[in-house]
């Protein structure tokens, strides 16, 4: 809801207010009226759904942010913002003092932060503008670096202003800064060959390129004639420098054209990071560009960390990730399967297709270990399709093998959601299988669904046409509540085993359980609890009339013979007692 103010004018500004109440809004507009300097335009939102709507389709020069508007976590809610609004600062407000709060919302993502208490006209106004300009300095900032890289320009005292501040910003929001040094091999056979004209829209292409993979909080700028830097801010650990690295790696892999002709190149890149290889503009810069020499001793593009333990960690996950892409193809990844259970039958259900990775050095690679890499990397994308024509093999021959009826579960990464034609893509799977779909389930996390809502519900709606039955996993881990699920073609719902192992231990866990429970039955929407281990919440949850569980109690994730064998003798002790 907008609430119309003076509009138009070059100082209008765009806040959106996300606060639970009306009545907040506004109050908080009013402090915000008569000011010289701005035009206020303000846009309420009262809840989670309408802002991913908002912020993702409308443009918004501040956030003004209540504290307790969030899905269950204020730092991933912060986290959320900073991703989907392309970092624009976000005020954070709360009934607490400033020296209570304030340290651990600026440290999450918060840009500034008031309290409610005594907030008044002129201290609220000055911390919005503060924010207004600061973002309106860093936008010009940012256009006038482009330009510098787009003409050439270099300014190694430029960049070094660049990089202090950035070194400012992470010292006072407790965060990593890392440093990135590209140097382009042999520059001086392509001077020679091509001229330094040519040479100078070589790099000008260059830095374009590596641009656009970049995202908006991060800098590039020429420093030398064959140099580049790369100041990557909000460093959380250094899978977020891997994918840098890896946006390097691909920019440099396609050859550049100059006049028609196509021009390979290849570059050593050395990275420094702070605060652990200094806390220096000079330091960082001559560390990134010692290692970036070192990296000179490999052939190609290649890349060394001044900092020996991140080198080592980052080093591994694309080793990883370089080796998960070979196991995709080599046939390396297998299927488990984990038996559901009825609790009014004790009948096998169906069971959860669980993917494992057999590594030919390291042997079982868990997925706790893999499945967040090929999820950074969009590799869990087609391994994800190649899951799906797993468990359709599976279910044609479990019905072969007189086990018909048997439900095959699959989970849906939210990167398949990335995927526009991943409703063909499945839909073919299918035809090409010709399994019974209503055997087919597709498990999802609440995750999943929330990078664009419209989307996946159309995706669900159109499965479901198909046949396709759809489970919530994970329930009550993240920012959905049960209304949402009115909505959506869900059939059955998964309590997370966290609340499950908690039974007997916390009565908050039993309350969650036991509410969860009536409220999706209610839905007519059947409910299973994963991670049952034990007699004891086996009790609790046939008292509840849980439909059916699933954990370590009956059978652990096992081997498609295993689980062939496991039916079986099932199936032979039901004869028996017959």
């Amino acid at each position: 809801m907008t609430l119309p103010l003076e509009t138009s004018g070059p100082d209008q500004l765009r806040l959106l207010v996300l606060v639970p109440d009306y009545s907040d809004f506004l109050w908080l507009n009013s402090l915000l009226a008569g000011d010289p300097e701005f035009f206020p335009d303000a846009t309420w939102c009262p809840d989670l759904i309408d802002c991913d709507d908002l912020i993702r389709n409308a443009s918004f020069d501040v956030i003004i942010w209540d504290c307790v508007f969030h899905g269950g976590s204020e730092s991933a809610f912060l986290q959320y913002l900073a991703v989907a609004s392309n970092e624009k600062p976000v005020l954070a407000l709360s009934a607490e003092a400033a020296d209570e709060r304030a340290p651990e919302l600026l440290a999450t993502g918060a840009s500034d932060y008031l309290s409610r208490a005594g907030l008044e006209h002129w201290s609220f106004c000055r911390a919005v503008k503060a924010l207004w300009y600061r973002g309106r300095l860093s936008e010009s900032s940012q256009g006038q670096l482009g330009r510098d890289v787009a003409t050439g320009f270099i300014n190694r005292d430029l960049f070094f202003d660049r990089l202090q501040q950035a070194l400012l910003r992470a010292e006072r929001g407790g965060q990593r800064l890392a440093l990135l040094h590209l140097n382009i091999d042999d520059f001086r056979s392509i001077n020679e060959s091509f001229g330094y004209q040519k040479s100078d829209e070589l790099m000008i292409k260059l830095a374009d390129r590596l641009r656009n993979s970049l995202r908006r909080v991060d800098s590039l700028m020429r420093i030398g004639g064959d140099e580049l830097a790369i100041i990557v801010e909000k460093v959380e650990d250094s899978l977020d420098i891997t994918q840098i690295i890896r946006k390097v790696v691909t920019a440099l892999n396609d050859p550049i054209t100059i006049d028609g002709q196509a021009i390979g190149v290849s570059a050593s890149l050395g990275v420094a990071t702070y605060p652990e290889a200094g806390d220096s503009a000079e330091n960082l810069l001559r560390r990134a560009n010692r290692a970036m020499f070192e990296a000179k001793r490999d052939p190609g593009t290649s890349y060394r960390f001044y900092d020996r333990q991140l080198h080592i960690s980052a080093g591994y996950q694309l080793r990883l990730e370089a080796d998960l892409r070979s196991a995709l193809r080599g046939k390396e990844l297998e299927l488990y399967y984990q038996p559901r259970i009825d609790l009014a039958t004790e009948e096998v259900r169906g069971v959860e297709c669980l993917l494992r990775w057999n590594h030919p050095e390291r042997g079982l690679v868990g997925p706790d270990e893999f499945i967040p890499v090929a999820e950074r990397s969009g590799l869990i994308v087609p391994i994800g399709y190649w899951v799906i024509e797993q468990a359709c093999q599976r279910l044609r021959e479990s019905a072969e093998l007189g086990f018909p009826g048997l439900v095959f579960a699959v989970n849906l990464s939210f990167r398949q959601f990335h995927d526009r034609k991943m409703t063909e893509t499945i839909f073919r799977i299918i035809f090409n299988a010709n399994v019974d779909t209503s055997l087919l389930e597709l498990e999802l996390t609440e995750s999943a669904m929330m990078h664009d809502p419209e989307y996946a519900q159309r995706c669900l709606r159109e499965l479901n046409q198909l046949g396709i039955s759809f489970a919530l996993d994970d329930f009550g881990t993240g920012f959905s509540s049960l209304t949402n699920l009115q909505h959506l073609p869900i059939s059955l719902l998964k309590i997370d085993k966290s609340f499950v192992q908690d039974l007997g231990h916390s009565a908050d866990a039993e309350h969650i359980i036991r509410a969860t429970i009536s409220l999706a039955h209610s839905l007519q929407i059947s409910v299973v609890a994963e991670g049952v281990e034990n007699e004891g919440q086996l009790e609790f949850l046939r008292q509840q009339h849980c439909d059916e569980i699933q954990g370590y109690y009956y059978a652990r994730p096992m081997p498609w013979k295993d689980l062939v064998q496991f039916l079986t003798n099932r199936d032979q002790a039901a004869c028996l007692e017959r």
